[in-house]
């Protein structure tokens, strides 16, 4: 029984085939069902977030960097390490710099758009590097590859497993800056309501909880939608650039919606800087390492710049907003390159490779 969920959870035929030819009445029930327990699981994920830092004492953001990102995350690993063993290296690759584009330009600027962000500098001057620094290093390395091979430039094995060891050193370092932030950081808002909070462990698991509900339901909503997608006539090409998409980063996308109702945004901007390191180093570096991945030669002059642009225009808010939060015109420019990387996707064909 676990077996056949587990097959249909992460065998995307297995799960399109159980929808297929299903009433169209049924499909929309499925969807509606779907957005409403994604809505809920992560109101869960965000009240178990809020209640952990007031228990624990450590910032929202380390906690949205940490365990946020890592459980929004994994999925996106389990599903590039099955193309990469199934020698489909466009769509491994295209997955973690897909999501790096998607969390950093739809989701942050989406979240700058509707809610005032702070700047944690203590976090952002730290983690910040990490995210611009493991993607810079990606390029880097693949760059290389195609410079100094005659074949198709590959990541081979050992930088998979190189990544992965650095994913172990940034966990680590992790926790020690949020011990030091809890510490130094000014401390958050303390709980004013007369009822204790609840144990540390019910947030965990309050946490967890909401997370497998996020999980599931957007697993289950994205191939639900593209199924009445196809039976209203809309293109493949189209289901592939915007459902495909949204789909990866959906997770994400509801953490978000759910952390500005609830007046929590630097939980979002935690979870897409640590998301976007994970990416990288684990997502990557697990797929990597599974089998070597060929670098398709549109990563090169499309996907791989779209990224840098991205996460260097989020480090230069950084550097050089003096507010103390990010303005609204910076998350409608780091949104409108993700519409024009979308966009560019149908008019130049460039984004064979499923992304998001």
């Amino acid at each position: 029984m676990i077996t056949a969920v587990m097959r249909l959870f992460f065998n995307e035929t297995s799960l399109c085939g159980a929808l297929a030819g299903r009433p169209l009445w049924l499909l929309l029930t499925v969807v509606i069902v779907c957005i409403a327990v994604l809505s809920r699981g992560a109101d869960w994920m965000i009240d178990g977030v809020v209640r952990l830092a007031m228990r624990t004492g450590l910032p929202k953001i380390i906690i949205g960097a940490t365990i946020v990102s890592l459980g929004t995350t994994t999925p996106e690993a389990v599903v590039s390490v099955m193309a990469a063993v199934m020698g489909n290296a466009g769509l491994a690759l295209g997955n973690a710099v897909g999501s790096i584009i998607a969390d950093t330009g739809l989701i942050f600027g989406f979240t700058c758009i509707f809610a005032t962000v702070p700047i944690n500098r203590f976090i952002l001057s730290r983690m910040g590097w990490v995210q611009v620094g493991s993607a810079t290093l990606l390029v880097i390395i693949s760059v290389a590859m195609l410079a100094f091979t005659n074949a198709t430039p590959m990541l081979p094995r050992w930088v998979g497993a190189f990544f992965l060891v650095l994913l172990v050193i940034y966990l680590h370092v992790s926790y020690l800056w949020a011990k030091q932030g809890a510490v130094t950081l000014p401390p958050e808002k303390k709980n004013t309501d007369d009822q204790p909070l609840p144990a540390t462990t019910l947030c965990w698991l309050t946490i967890i909880g909401g997370l497998l509900l996020v999980l599931a339901a957007s697993r289950i909503l994205v191939p639900a939608a593209s199924e009445i997608a196809v039976r209203m006539g809309v293109p493949d090409d189209v289901i592939a650039a915007t459902m495909v998409a949204l789909g990866t980063s959906l997770p994400e996308l509801t953490t978000a919606i759910s952390a500005i109702r609830k007046g929590h945004p630097e939980i979002t901007l935690g979870n897409v800087v640590g998301a976007d390191v994970l990416n990288c180093l684990f997502v990557i570096g697990a797929a990597a390492a599974a089998r070597p991945l060929a670098i398709p030669v549109n990563f090169y002059y499309f996907h791989f710049p779209a990224m840098l642009l991205i996460l260097y225009s989020l480090r230069f808010f950084v550097a050089f907003n003096r507010g103390g939060h990010f303005h609204r015109w910076q998350g409608a420019w780091m949104l409108a390159i993700y519409v024009i990387y979308v966009a560019m996707q149908f008019t130049l064909g460039a984004g064979a490779a499923q992304t998001g």
